[in-house]
Parts: structure tokens; sequence; C-alpha cells
């Protein structure tokens, strides 16, 4: 028979301290007015505490049977119930909840915002979908294949970060206790060549549409409205990458001024960029302004409200059945620029392009904008690629207003 009884363990509630009821099973009651019942054991030498349950819903009568249950476990069917909760517990860590931890431990360490976000961004678009409510026990190679197939080929690099990154939250689970092995990283299945295909190297010029056919494809492009399609028509007007447009939020336009400033954090070379809008830059943001989603700090949001993926805009070309690339209108507006008579130091200051020579670059320092009452050459350069996109003006009246 037990030294407790209901009525000991009622007044215990009230008292902090420790109620031993024999065998190893005991009341502990904390000073924030915690009561939890425990069971102390001895297995293979070593002392095992066992948590039963809170004492304010577990009653003395289903203590000690718990108790005598644990008891069987260890000292009968010799069976380690520690490491069995620890399984149990891990069972129910998911790859979602590996990563977004892995994601706070490590973000105070990486070299930017723009790498932070990106990092947990590339997981929630491409792993998530598959992964994200398994077990983290549970993900296999086969699974990380699954994931990576359908991006492999189409963006390589990305394909490797998103592999990368599966990993390091694998890792971060085993290293946790919360999966049995490491990740099936290295030299097994994840490798190019074995469970996946070796990647195809492609040319390093993404195709790009001819500058003729861009009028026609944003008026295409303009008939059915959504924020992908907004998203790459403001790209295409603007000379800028998916990126600066993706994570672009509405405090970084100045639509009195007709200006985008881009924050060093969104561009490729770290330096904040400055864009002329044209007009027909703006019809776009006037578009996008209302279809607006509540709450959303990113002018293109996602489904979630959040920036859209990096395929978003790749997938809109793909929806029209066009074979270019995104990155490729960047190359159409300086082929455009260049037949307009725009001079190329004016071009590769819209591309924000970084001078190759090092005397010009510390002697240019003109930004090409001008001021309100004297426009630069840049803003010329924008507002006639915006008309020529929409089709108000021909190359040759560009070149004529240009001159």
């Amino acid at each position: 028979m037990g030294k407790l009884s209901a009525v000991a363990v009622k007044a215990a509630l009230a008292n902090p301290g420790t109620y031993q009821d024999g065998d190893g099973l005991f009341l502990k009651v904390d000073k924030r007015g915690g009561a939890y019942w425990n069971l102390r054991l001895q297995r293979d030498g070593k002392r095992q505490d066992l948590g039963l349950g809170s004492a304010k819903l577990v009653t003395l009568a289903e203590a000690r049977e718990k108790a005598a249950e644990m008891r069987k476990a260890v000292k009968v069917e010799k069976r380690d119930v520690l490491t069995e909760r620890k399984d149990e517990a891990a069972a129910k860590v998911t790859f979602r909840e590996a990563a977004t931890q892995y994601h706070s431990d490590n973000e105070a360490g990486w070299k930017s915002d723009v790498y932070t976000r990106q990092w947990l961004a590339s997981l929630e678009n491409y792993a998530f979908p598959n992964l994200g409510d398994m077990p983290t026990g549970s993900v296999t190679a086969a699974d990380i294949i699954e994931v990576l197939t359908p991006i492999w080929q189409e963006i390589p690099e990305t394909a490797r970060q998103v592999r990368n990154r599966i990993c390091a939250v694998l890792d971060y689970a085993h290293a946790k206790g919360w999966r049995s092995t490491e990740a099936p990283s290295g030299n097994s299945s994840l490798k190019a060549g074995r469970g996946l295909p070796r990647q195809v190297k492609k040319p390093q010029n993404r195709k790009a549409m001819p500058y003729v056919a861009i009028p026609s494809f944003l008026t295409a492009l303009r008939r059915k409205p959504s924020f992908g399609r907004f998203a790459l028509d403001l790209l295409i007007l603007t000379g800028t990458r998916s990126q600066e447009v993706r994570l672009a939020t509405w405090d970084e336009f100045d639509l009195e001024e007709r200006l985008w400033t881009i924050p060093a954090e969104h561009m490729k070379r770290s330096k904040a960029h400055v864009v002329p809008l044209s007009e027909a830059a703006l019809g776009v943001l006037a578009k996008a302004d209302a279809f607006r989603v509540e709450g959303a700090e990113v002018v293109f949001s996602g489904a979630t409200g959040k920036a859209m993926s990096d395929m978003t805009l790749l997938k809109v070309l793909r929806d029209m059945q066009e074979p270019f690339h995104v990155h490729g209108f960047r190359s159409a507006f300086t082929d455009w620029a260049a037949n307009a008579g725009f001079p190329n130091a004016v071009v590769e200051a819209a591309l924000a392009h970084k001078t190759p020579d090092a005397v010009q670059a510390a002697y240019r320092r003109t930004t090409y904008l001008g001021t309100e009452e004297d426009p630069g050459m840049r803003v010329k350069l924008m507002e006639a690629w915006g008309a020529y996109c929409s089709g108000s003006v021909t190359v040759s009246e560009a070149l004529k207003a240009n001159v």
C-alpha cells in the first residue's frame, strides 16, 4: 500500500515539495503551482525518471496504475521506455517545424537579410508541399528526389540549393534526436549521376525574346490580370531583375517623383539602385494597387501574401507557351536601346551594371537622372522604352525623340 492518500495529495498541491508514495513513485510540486507524478527506476544500473502526467489531471490511483505498467515494461519486458518516449516525441516533429527552428537558430549568422529570406522561401516553395507535414525521421532519399526532379534541369542552381538546405535540416534533426540517421547526402543517392541525373550544362546566355515581339507580347500579357503578370510587365518596362521585382515593397516607390528606389539588399551588387518610372510602369503599379492584398507589404504578393516564388514569372511565360527566359528581357531592352541610339553608358547605368573600367568608374559619378526641370538621359530612355513596349512609338520615332 502506498504512503499517500487522495486527501494528502490534495493538500500537497498547495505546498511545494517532493512527496513519496513508495516503490519509486513520487509527487513533485513546484513553486509556480505545477504538480507532476514521476517514477524513478533503475535500468542497467542507471537511474531513469519517467513522467506520468500532471497531478491535476492524473489521480493517485491512475498514477499508481501507470507506475505498475512502467515497472513491468522496464523490469520484466526489459524495454527502454525513455528512448521509446523520445522516439515517439521525435516522430511528431515535422520537416516544416524542423526547418523553421533551424532557420531561427542560424539566421543571425547569415550574410544578409535577402539570403535569410530566400533560405526559408526556397523550402516553402519547393520542399514544404511534399515534405512539410512529414516527420523528419521518415524523410527518405526517394522523397527528396521527388521534390528535386521537377526543377533539377530547369533551374539547376536553385535545385542544388534546395537539396543542400533539405539535407542541412535533416542533419539538424539528427543532432536534435528527431531522426535516427543523418541526411542522405554526400556520395549517396542525392549526388548527380546516381539517384539524380547529371545536370545538363546549358549556355550561359538565357534565351531572349526579340524586342520587336515585345509590344504584341505585352498586349497578350495584359489580357488576364494577375500578380504574376503584373510583376513580369513591370520587370520588362524597368529592365530590372526578377528578385528586385518580386521583393519590391510599396514603400520603395515614390509615385509623385516617379522613382523606384531598390534597396541594396535586393540588388545583385548590394548597392541601392534608382529606376525612373515611365507612364507605362506607373500604369502597372496602379493595376497592382487595385488588387492589393490587405496587410501585404510586397507589391506583387504570392498566395500566402508574401513575396512570390522565383518560378512564378517563368511560369507565366510557360503558360503563354513562350520559350524565352525572364532574364532575357534585359537583353531585349539592351538591343532596343542600342538601335534607338541611346549611349551605352546610359543603358549600363539603367541595368545597374558595374563599370568594367576602373578609371571610368572613378570619374563617372553621374546617374543620368537629371532634375525635375531637366530630366536626364535615363528618364528619357525609360519613357521611350515604355512607350515602345506599349506600342505608342516605333524604334525610329524613339531615335528621333532621343536626338
